[in-house]
């Protein structure tokens, strides 16, 4: 890569992560603090975390396809500004009502397309996938350092104050689009990274790929309910919230330890058993932790199993979407399957939400594991995937 590649990379890939930085930092502590919320219930709480992917799945593609009318740029910080101004009407709320208004707005900033859009217009073609795999690590880290980070920031600041630094975030990220990301001198359309709508029927027709857009709506579905319920797990267990921070930070760390001799054995032509061994060991972390109420080491193993699972699906679904995809329809393919991620945040939310307020806990974690089931059933009779992708592609939190 080139200087300017190289620049431009790393400053999408910091764009992206201030942005993930303030969506996730409050998936640990949000559940708990908002208990005290005189009009919250827990599927109002649960619409409230999860609510975002819904106006994010609506309005990413679209604001890609503006993005290539009107500038890259202009879209993006115009973007970044909506999510900054929902997230201050998070932070300035007393009502699980404004919460939920300021979570739809964070969601209406959906410039995942255009951001990846502006990578495509500064990469050379033979350089571009690995700009894309420098955004995707940075996705993956700042998620997990979002899972640390809040209940230590929810110590010092509440989850007000880190509604208001993610708002600081996000103006942070539009000094950055300006301040370090190089102004292309040409944008066009890549097939290969974008949406292109005449392409829509043909990926929304391959039973393969819709098996793996069925997978990441089932993994952030199960993600978002788990989320509801994690925290009173381990408060139960004898973890305060702000130190809940202590069990993460271990728990991830072993995870990716555990994950990376799996994606090496899946790599050497190992796709299908190991992605199919995943979906259940997912399945397994769930009922752990609806067996293990109360009990920190059943729970701590069953987060340790749910994560190295988490992590090895979320690096292998675009990988297998990349490997799946005509190479002239990829980038139509992961809009699509991101607008899915985004969906299952938000049926996650809503249907976590409502499970436990009607069955407690145990709804959601029932619920969480009879999903992987169903994607299991899914997933089982998939063809295994070519050995070597043609393009690796990053995927979006």
């Amino acid at each position: 890569m080139t200087g300017s590649e190289r620049r431009a990379a790393l400053s999408l890939a910091g764009i992206f992560s201030l942005r993930m930085l303030g969506l996730f930092m409050i998936y640990p502590v949000f559940a708990l603090w908002a208990r005290r919320l005189p009009d919250a219930t827990a599927f109002s709480i649960g619409l409230a975390l999860g609510v975002y992917g819904l106006t994010q799945a609506l309005f990413q593609i679209p604001l890609g396809f503006l993005s290539d009318r009107l500038g890259r740029k202009r879209i993006i910080a115009a973007g970044l500004l909506l999510f900054a101004l929902g997230s201050v009407v998070a932070a300035l709320s007393h009502s699980i009502d404004g919460i939920i208004l300021g979570r739809l707005l964070q969601g209406a900033g959906a410039v995942g397309s255009a951001i990846l859009a502006l990578a495509a217009d500064l990469t050379r073609e033979q350089q571009r996938t690995k700009a894309m795999a420098v955004i995707g690590m940075t996705i993956g880290a700042s998620f997990s350092l979002a899972l640390v980070a809040g209940p230590i920031l929810n110590r010092w600041i509440g989850v007000p104050g880190i509604f208001w630094l993610t708002a600081v975030l996000a103006l942070l990220g539009i000094g950055v689009l300006y301040g370090l990301v190089p102004q292309p001198l040409v944008s066009s359309v890549h097939a290969e990274a974008e949406p292109v709508p005449a392409l829509f029927k043909r990926v929304l027709t391959d039973r393969e790929l819709l098996r793996l857009d069925f997978g990441i709506f089932v993994q952030h579905t199960i993600l978002t309910a788990s989320f509801l319920s994690v925290p009173f797990v381990l408060k139960q267990a004898g973890v305060a919230l702000h130190d809940q921070w202590f069990v993460y930070l271990p728990v991830l760390v072993v995870s990716v330890i555990c994950m990376l001799p799996l994606i090496i054995l899946a790599e050497r032509g190992r796709m299908k058993p190991v992605f199919l061994a995943s979906v259940a060991t997912l399945g397994v972390s769930q009922l752990l932790l609806l067996l293990g109420h109360g009990r920190l080491p059943v729970v701590i193993v069953a987060l340790l199993v749910f994560f190295t699972a988490f992590n090895l699906l979320e690096a292998s679904l675009p990988s297998l979407i990349s490997r799946v995809a005509p190479s002239e329809a990829k980038g139509t393919a992961l809009g699509i399957y991101s607008s899915s991620q985004f969906f299952g945040i938000f049926v996650g939310g809503a249907l976590g939400g409502w499970l436990q307020g009607v069955w407690g806990l145990t709804g959601v974690f029932g619920l969480c594991a009879a999903l992987t089931g169903l994607w299991l059933l899914v997933a089982i009779s998939m063809r295994p995937p070519v050995q070597a992708p043609r393009h690796v592609a990053a995927g979006e939190v």
